[in-house]
């Protein structure tokens, strides 16, 4: 049984940097997608950006509103990172890491995608 767990997050400065990470346990196969995802006040549920894994490495992949900005990185096996720089309260919501074990090589970043969700982390960009 897979399980998500988002660490990171809490109050941050305009202009900040947010660094989130995403563990992942129970996985039975090689081939698994993680994705990050998004929900402000009152808004729906946004995919940010998703790390695929395969046999051969990884693949990453974001949503038109993340490119350039955000960036997703493995720095080990089943963990997936988040980054966001430049922080406005805009960003301001509840994180939400997922998974999924699906051989596809390329992950997505709709959140109707994934089978397993985290608890989430709030966020909260403010002076």
């Amino acid at each position: 049984q897979l399980q998500v767990v988002e660490s990171g997050g809490g109050l941050v400065q305009p202009g900040g940097f947010l660094t989130l990470s995403c563990a992942v346990s129970g996985l039975t196969s090689d081939y698994h997608d993680i994705g990050w995802f998004r929900q402000a006040p009152g808004k729906k549920r946004e995919g940010l950006a998703c790390y695929s894994y395969t046999r051969s490495g990884g693949s990453t992949r974001y949503a038109g509103s993340m490119k350039g900005r955000a960036a997703v990185n493995s720095p080990v096996a089943k963990t997936v990172n988040l980054q966001l720089p430049d922080l406005t309260p805009e960003d301001t919501g509840i994180y939400y890491c997922a998974a999924r074990e699906l051989m596809s090589g390329r992950c997505v970043v709709d959140p109707q995608g994934y089978t397993t969700w985290g608890q989430g982390t709030q966020v909260t960009v403010s002076s």
